[in-house]
């Protein structure tokens, strides 16, 4: 006997509903009001709850995501060749920081959650690491080549040697020469690199390669002052400085020379490193990034609803938490300036999306650009659609700061952050590295082996096949929402208790298991020469 039909209604006034059934549901399946399909429906994907008549709203979320480009009867699959999006809000006269707190039951921080603590690797500058790396900066990507091969000495030869350090990363890019660097937007990727040295599961140890005759040099990526830097041995006296290898040095004679000396200097790091110990600290020092990957439409019913519930909890013990993917806010940026702690942080929010507005228009696209063929393979019709399933990742608390692209938390900006970033999954985990997080949370419901060397990664399927098909890749199935095999709440306790132990050292998510690491990619608005 075939499973009854189960729809996902996200709210009282939507007039479409998704497919929450496996396989989705055939041409004639009778719907549980009486609707016989008249579309064979895929998983995930809309379907009318009423007849819609052309150009009239289509609403999910209690929102409007779209026009009917035609006449839809009672019972038909709504896909995105069906729906003009609407325009985009504007960012005038929105409602800023009008909203109350958030109260009730949902906002209660659970004890488990507001006593608890995970082990932590303190920093000098006041930071916890959940992991303790050596981190290799590079200044110019004509070093990428000689640091790798240097990498495979520091791994093979240097690591087993340290078995409190957790490994050795290189911090490459494709910048730092034939760039316009003196250019105004070209802050952003030089403060991303600078920033992303400075993550604090880098322990404060700094090592950089350079090139020589690069644009972007040592001193310029990381003027005095920029961190607390540690005296370093130059024969037999201590100079304060960085500790910089450069290529072109004449004492370098020979490539071998060269690879000898990036693995000396790592040596002295890593015997410093080797130093520390784990220490129980409280779960406010936790650094948390979340973001989609791969969205599907179960996105905003499932695992973006559970990061919200857990990210809730977490502001609410004292956490951080950013959220961020500039197109997947904008249409719901008169809620996000209404949920502004105060007048000049929802006027932050409207400079950064305003920003991005300007950079789309630049060039010559809109924020129609997102949706992905995946995404609408998954049942998201648009842009407007994913947003409002995305934003729930940021749960229902007061918005306290504001990050543009490439900045640096500082010690005193806890609470939820809206952290500006461009949706690429890749740049996006780029940027929250460079903002400090110490924790990744990754939502997906089409499938994304996404992994960052720099912090673990938490991966979160939307729905139950795809956790079942990637059972060593996703760490949580929250389809088990969906399929009412457990609350929200009870789910949400479950990943809290999986991201004090990832954070510990005590579990490694899938992807530190094999070693899944995507590149850092770098935003770069500025020209290039």
């Amino acid at each position: 006997m075939a499973p009854a039909p189960v729809l996902l209604q996200m709210s009282p006034d939507d007039n479409v509903a998704i497919v929450g059934n496996a396989g989705g549901l055939p041409l004639g399946a009778v719907l549980p009001d009486g609707t016989t399909l008249i579309d064979a429906v895929p998983q995930a994907h809309k379907v009318t709850l009423s007849a819609i008549a052309q150009g009239e709203p289509v609403r999910r979320y209690g929102v409007v995501i779209g026009y009917a480009t035609q006449d839809l009867a009672a019972g038909r699959w709504v896909h995105d060749r069906l729906l003009s999006m609407p325009a985009a809000p504007g960012l005038t006269d929105l409602p800023k920081a009008t909203r109350t707190a958030a109260t009730g039951a949902a906002m209660q921080v659970p004890d488990t959650v507001a006593r608890a603590t995970f082990m932590g690797y303190r920093n000098p500058d006041g930071s916890v690491g959940t992991r303790n790396l050596l981190g290799i900066t590079t200044t110019v990507q004509c070093v990428a080549g000689v640091l790798a091969n240097a990498m495979t000495r520091i791994t093979q030869e240097l690591l087993p040697k340290y078995p409190n350090v957790d490994g050795a990363v290189a911090l490459d890019h494709a910048y730092g020469c034939g760039v316009a660097i003196d250019a105004p937007d070209a802050i952003i990727p030089i403060r991303t690199v600078r920033n992303i040295s400075l993550n604090p599961n880098f322990g404060g140890e700094l090592l950089v390669v350079s090139l020589g005759c690069e644009k972007l040099q040592p001193e310029r990526l990381l003027p005095l002052g920029s961190i607390p830097v540690a005296a370093v041995s130059d024969g037999a006296c201590e100079v304060p400085g960085l500790d910089v290898v450069r290529l072109q040095d004449n004492q370098h004679v020979g490539f071998q020379a060269m690879i000898q000396a990036i693995v000396d200097a790592a040596d002295r790091h890593l015997q410093r490193l080797n130093t520390r110990r784990r220490e129980p600290v409280p779960i406010s020092e936790l650094v948390v990034g979340v973001q989609c990957g791969g969205s599907d439409a179960l996105s905003g019913v499932t695992a973006n609803p559970l990061v919200g519930r857990v990210t809730d909890w977490l502001v609410g013990a004292g956490a951080t938490v950013m959220f961020s993917e500039n197109t997947e806010v904008r249409d719901a940026v008169d809620q996000l300036t209404a949920r502004a702690a105060t007048v000049e942080v929802a006027d932050a929010i409207v400079r950064e999306l305003a920003w991005y507005d300007a950079y789309l228009q630049r060039g010559q696209v809109d924020r129609s650009a997102n949706t992905t063929p995946g995404n609408k393979a998954g049942g998201l019709s648009n842009i407007t659609e994913k947003a409002m399933g995305s934003i729930v990742k940021s749960g229902h608390r007061a918005i306290d700061h504001v990050l543009s692209p490439g900045e640096k938390l500082k010690p005193t900006q806890k609470g939820l952050v809206f952290a500006a970033t461009p949706a690429s999954d890749f740049i996006c985990g780029t940027l929250q590295l460079a903002a400090g997080m110490n924790l990744h949370l990754f939502t997906t419901g089409r499938g994304t082996p996404y992994g960052l060397a720099e912090c673990p990664v938490l991966k979160i399927a939307t729905r139950t096949d795809l956790a079942n098909r990637w059972h060593d890749l996703m760490d949580v199935n929250a389809g088990r929402i969906a399929d009412g095999e457990c609350t929200l709440d009870e789910m949400a306790l479950t990943l809290f208790t999986l991201m004090v132990d990832v954070a510990s050292g005590r579990r490694k998510s899938w992807a530190e298991h094999w070693g899944l690491h995507n590149q850092r990619v770098l935003f770069n608005p500025a020209p290039i020469t």
